[in-house]
């Protein structure tokens, strides 16, 4: 089996180590508007990946709400104050991923991110932890206009990339992005150190498991 020459990955949960982080911000988020509701983490973490505003269009809802625009809004402003204000010392790329990029950068594969995150705020969390320069694509929601699990985002990567989808793995950690590497035609990689459960995961039908980052080669 030819190894794959493109490789896409999500960042959140699949190269960076941030769901401690993202989750507190939800949880703070979620203390200071939807007073009475008390989230678990995996009501928190069901949206994960998916763009922030959906996921408090959800959580409005679960909270017994009203939809309400405007608190959706107030919630996205409050979520990304408090994560910026903890970002810069809490992110961190996960143990096995730098010695994984350096491998398939030997091999000659090419590499991108498709993420939910803004282009700006991931790109910030690449700087930090040391890895932009191994990408050669970065597709966050700004230049989408739908968003995962649909295949938009995988196939504005392949776009950029000029990349065929036959020849492409897409590795994340949560369904939304096994959903839309498939729909884009991609071969799937779950990534299990994330934070979604090996049940969903499974539901996304990957064509491989990851057990740790150097799986992957």
């Amino acid at each position: 089996m030819r190894p794959y020459p493109i490789v896409l990955f999500d960042l959140d949960g699949t190269l960076l180590d941030t769901t401690p982080m993202i989750v507190t911000s939800l949880r703070h988020t979620a203390a200071r508007h939807l007073t009475g509701w008390a989230p678990t983490d995996a009501d928190l973490i069901r949206g994960i990946g998916t763009p922030l505003e959906h996921q408090f269009v959800a959580q409005i809802a679960s909270a017994g709400l009203a939809p309400d625009d405007a608190l959706a809004a107030a919630m996205l402003d409050t979520y990304l104050a408090h994560n910026l204000s903890i970002h810069d010392a809490q992110v961190r790329a996960f143990d096995g991923v730098v010695p994984l990029l350096d491998r398939l950068a030997a091999r000659g594969a090419r590499l991108g991110i498709v993420t939910s995150k803004t282009t700006a705020t991931a790109r910030l969390g690449l700087e930090i932890t040391g890895l932009i320069d191994r990408f050669e694509c970065l597709i966050g929601k700004t230049e989408v206009r739908r968003f995962k699990p649909h295949p938009e985002p995988v196939l504005t990567a392949l776009a950029a990339m000029g990349a065929d989808a036959a020849d492409t793995v897409y590795v994340g950690d949560s369904p939304h992005d096994l959903h839309a590497g498939r729909a884009a035609g991609t071969a799937t990689a779950a990534a299990t150190w994330g934070p979604f459960s090996r049940e969903s995961l499974a539901a996304a039908q990957p064509d491989h498991w990851l057990e740790a980052p150097l799986d992957l080669p």
